[in-house]
């Protein structure tokens, strides 16, 4: 009996976490080449885009935070 042919399988879906790690590494550019190949295997562009908006709210809005809460104590 021959190996299963693994181009016949159905292409894994990303999990959340894994969406996660790679948009965080990418916005940090420290993205490991096997990871960047695994996402674009796996991955779906919408996702990443919409991770990528999600991210940079969050990072807008922590940015906005902290520089209140640095310019209230100072005042």
């Amino acid at each position: 009996m021959a190996p299963a042919d693994r181009s016949s399988e159905p292409p894994r879906r990303l999990t959340t976490w894994q969406v996660i790690k790679s948009t965080l590494a990418a916005a940090l550019g420290v993205q490991s080449e096997s990871a960047r190949q695994r996402d674009f295997s796996h991955g779906s562009p919408a996702t990443f885009i919409i991770a990528g908006f999600v991210f940079t709210g969050i990072f807008v809005v922590l940015l906005v935070l902290i520089v209140n809460l640095v310019l209230g104590a100072v005042t």
